[in-house]
């Protein structure tokens, strides 16, 4: 069975940048900052794309696969709220 994404799974790229041999290291925290923010944007493009082949499946009268589709979709955005949470607690609140 093939698998097929239409973004790009690789982190590895080249900016071309010129830094000089200056390495700027982020800190655990920041690192986890990325992760979650990639992850969050993630499983949204993942949602968006099982609800819109629930359509298509309910379209095409297949609506029991349709529904497990659509739920699947609620399981990824209730994932993606849980990063969001794990994010808010690595982000310092202002007091108001």
């Amino acid at each position: 069975m093939s698998n097929h994404h239409d973004h790009d799974h690789c982190q590895d790229h080249d900016h071309h940048h010129h830094h000089h041999d200056v390495q700027i290291e982020m800190s655990f925290e920041e690192k986890m900052v990325k992760l979650l923010d990639h992850w969050i944007r993630h499983n949204d493009d993942h949602a968006g794309t099982y609800r819109g082949w629930a359509v298509k499946a309910r379209e095409n009268h297949l609506d029991a696969a349709a529904d497990l589709l659509d739920e699947a979709a609620r399981m990824t955005i209730a994932i993606s709220s849980r990063f969001e949470g794990a994010l808010a607690a690595l982000t310092p609140q202002k007091p108001s």
